[in-house]
């Protein structure tokens, strides 16, 4: 497995001799699983839904249950659907249950603060997964670079119309969620780069709209509205992931664009890389989940023990105005000629990838 991803690896972060007595969960050391009658260390882990990408049930899920189990540490792992009555739901159920600690994919910060504040006083500790639960209380924040993210999609965008000879393209923006601070935050990205272009007239931007949910299906409605507004002339889809970028492909073969438009993405869904490989979409953005998963599992497995890890960074939370206590992971981007390094990296397999059609994609494009 390929180890270069990364500037820095996460669990070298969070080390040992940094560990001491966690004292802000809201429990006792017996609560937290730290005392001679300390109860046993449980996980809980809500994860948000199995429709806005394949990541969470495909990779996620297996990643986390894994390290877990390694650990010999009980977890019990869910997914609320998109479903805010059934995430809350989910984590009382949890907290009942007696896991010492919550791990959670918030739906909007709303719903995810009181879950995390409920925890808080049961003595629960917490974490924050992938998104950052604005006005919250973990007492970690696991993630990428969100806005690096972002700014490799602004980047991948501008290079694919570059490599197309396209003279001033008009852009069309597919966002992610408003109520997910991860859509903000890639947003943030991408407009560092485009939005000079735009300021210059270098590009137009057509089109910027919202997917509630990541909803794919509405994703494609939007998109296809964008392109009737725009008379059929979009030159370039700022998707802010895979399915989103899907969604605009689908709407793009129906009207003989795909391939001539060139479309982002991000999570390297087998999707999105069979995508990159048949041409019909640009590049999509590579995130190592198995080392975000391992590094949240570590700091979880920690406080079920009623330890603390020092991870040596901080996010500064603009709702709450707390420095949360953070390990952000760098991504990659990945266009044809290093899809190659996403399946060396065991994220997805040959056997899965390059199957029928996509095959002699895989050869031509060097994935062994």
């Amino acid at each position: 497995m390929r180890k270069g991803f990364l500037t820095f690896a996460a669990v070298g972060l969070l080390a040992t001799g940094s560990m001491a007595a966690c004292g802000d969960n809201g429990g006792s050391s017996d609560e937290a699983g730290g005392g001679s009658n300390a109860k046993k260390p449980k996980i809980g882990v809500i994860l948000p839904d199995s429709k806005s990408s394949a990541r969470w049930e495909g990779a996620d899920r297996k990643y986390l249950k894994a390290a877990f189990d390694a650990a010999g540490v009980e977890s019990d792992i869910q997914n609320a659907q998109n479903d805010k009555t059934a995430f809350q739901t989910i984590a009382d159920q949890m907290i009942t249950n007696g896991v010492n600690v919550l791990m959670i994919v918030n739906l909007d910060s709303g719903t995810g603060k009181a879950v995390l504040d409920k925890a808080k006083s049961q003595g629960v500790a917490t974490i924050d997964y992938d998104r950052l639960t604005l006005g919250g209380s973990a007492q970690y924040y696991v993630s990428f670079d969100n806005e690096a993210v972002g700014k490799l999609q602004g980047e991948g965008l501008s290079k694919c119309l570059t490599d197309k000879g396209v003279k001033n393209p008009s852009i069309s923006y597919l966002n992610g969620s408003p109520t997910d601070n991860n859509a903000t935050l890639f947003k943030n990205g991408y407009d560092s780069v485009l939005k000079p272009k735009f300021d210059s007239k270098e590009y137009t931007k057509v089109a910027d709209d919202p997917v509630p949910a990541w909803d794919n299906a509405q994703a494609a409605t939007i998109f296809e509205q964008q392109l009737t507004k725009a008379g059929g002339k979009i030159d370039g889809v700022l998707a802010a992931n895979d399915g989103l970028g899907n969604a605009a492909i689908s709407v793009l073969k129906k009207n003989k664009l795909n391939g001539k438009v060139p479309v982002t993405g991000q999570d390297a869904t087998k999707e999105g890389l069979q995508n990159i490989l048949a041409g019909d979409q640009c590049m999509t953005v590579y995130k190592a989940v198995k080392k975000e998963a391992d590094a949240a599992a570590d700091l979880a497995i920690a406080l079920a023990k009623g330890e603390r890890k020092d991870t040596g960074q901080t996010v500064k939370d603009p709702e709450g105005g707390r420095d949360v206590p953070a390990v952000l992971l760098e991504p990659k981007a990945i266009y044809k000629d290093n899809v190659k390094d996403v399946v060396a990296d065991g994220y997805v397999t040959k056997e899965e990838l390059c199957t029928g059609a996509f095959a002699k994609l895989c050869t031509d494009a060097g994935v062994s």
